[in-house]
């Protein structure tokens, strides 16, 4: 079996090892910002597809010891490139991690560009041209203390890059981190959905997306291991094929958005559009003052501006002050769960939360807050 890394966000390694797990890897367990995991190359594929919390899937070629450049390059030039490169295709280098003769990570890169391609030359007279935005082949090098861990990035470009969001507005989710929200919650598909500020419809579509067992890969038009040598081109497209049955055809129940401003709504359906989810999904042009709950009970799911990248010259107190308010009111008999960056702004609400689970948004600590309402 093989040995994979699946690359998360700081604070997702558990939900993501269930993830895996689920997806049937083998010998999983949590690492710094990432897991784990052992299996064949159908779950390479799998995981690539069916995953929604992973940014990469890391394959494991080579690990050496390395104190310096020198142990580096010569640990690099060893190993047979032939087996997972070309000239013909293009490369690109990802360095991560430092000892005291390897820190800086460009210089890092550098040397172990420099290894591949000048053993390239010596058996094929021939090298691979470097392509840092587009590469066929992404090499990535991690260098922890005096190891140094070398391995394939099978996605190419991060997962949490789905394919369906085309257009996103101001200070959007990552889909990956809305994906693993909404897991965190437990919200069920038998409960309707309702993000009063869904901006582009990233939750909205993400809720739709698990209601309807949606692979969150099969919007993407390539990905890493397409290029390698070893591709299985029967295996995936027998994997892809399974993925599209596997489709559920309706929702048990109703999953909706709104936003004040007309051009994120617009932008919103067409994501959803993209993911041939026009119909299921519901998104209307609507002030937060005006919103009314579409259910009796429900799992209400808002993003609201938090001062960070929105809204950081103006005061937002008032605006969650009235975001607690149409809560209180309106939708009694819901589970509200708000993200929240910013603790003032967050007491502003002046509801009790049940419960507030700590995770991060890029670099930026955050809560997501949980209110029963009744």
């Amino acid at each position: 079996m093989n040995q994979y890394f699946a690359t998360v966000a700081r604070g997702w390694e558990s939900l993501a090892a269930i993830e895996i797990e689920n997806l049937g890897g083998k010998s999983v367990s949590n690492g710094f910002c990432g897991v784990n995991f052992c299996g064949d190359r159908q779950l390479l594929y799998k995981t690539n597809l069916h995953a929604r919390l992973p940014f990469r899937i890391l394959l494991k070629i080579d690990e050496f010891p390395c104190q310096d450049a020198d142990d580096l390059y010569r640990g690099i030039k060893k190993i047979d490139w032939q087996l997972y490169l070309s000239p013909d295709y293009s490369l690109a280098v990802n360095a991560t991690g430092k000892n005291k003769a390897l820190n800086h990570t460009h210089f890092t890169a550098l040397q172990v560009k420099n290894a591949i391609v000048d053993r390239q030359r010596e058996e094929l007279g021939d090298r691979s041209p470097i392509d840092p935005k587009n590469p066929d082949v992404l090499v990535n090098v991690h260098i922890d203390r005096d190891r140094c861990l070398v391995s394939l990035d099978s996605s190419g470009s991060s997962l949490h890059r789905r394919g369906y969001r085309r257009a996103v507005g101001s200070a959007p989710l990552k889909e990956s981190l809305a994906a693993g929200l909404i897991s965190l919650s437990d919200w069920q598909p038998d409960l309707p959905f309702f993000d009063p500020l869904c901006g582009s419809g990233t939750l909205p579509i993400e809720a739709g997306l698990q209601a309807l067992n949606i692979a969150p890969g099969l919007f993407r038009t390539n990905f890493g291991f397409e290029t390698w040598p070893d591709f299985d081109r029967t295996l995936w497209n027998n994997l892809v094929k399974q993925a599209r049955s596997d489709r559920k055809d309706s929702l048990m129940a109703g999953i909706s958005g709104s936003d004040r401003d007309r051009d994120v709504i617009k932008q919103a359906r067409d994501n959803a559009f993209i993911c041939g989810l026009e119909k299921q999904i519901q998104f209307q042009q609507k002030d937060l003052a005006r919103i009314e709950a579409p259910a009796d009970r429900g799992v209400l799911f808002c993003n609201p501006p938090y001062g960070a990248r929105l809204g950081s010259d103006r005061d937002l107190g008032e605006f969650y002050r009235l975001l607690g308010k149409v809560l209180k009111e309106r939708f009694k008999g819901w589970t509200a769960f708000v993200l929240s960056g910013n603790k003032q702004l967050a007491s502003s609400i002046g509801l009790k939360s049940s419960q507030r689970i700590p995770f991060y948004n890029g670099s930026i600590p955050c809560k997501l807050m949980k209110y029963e309402l009744y």
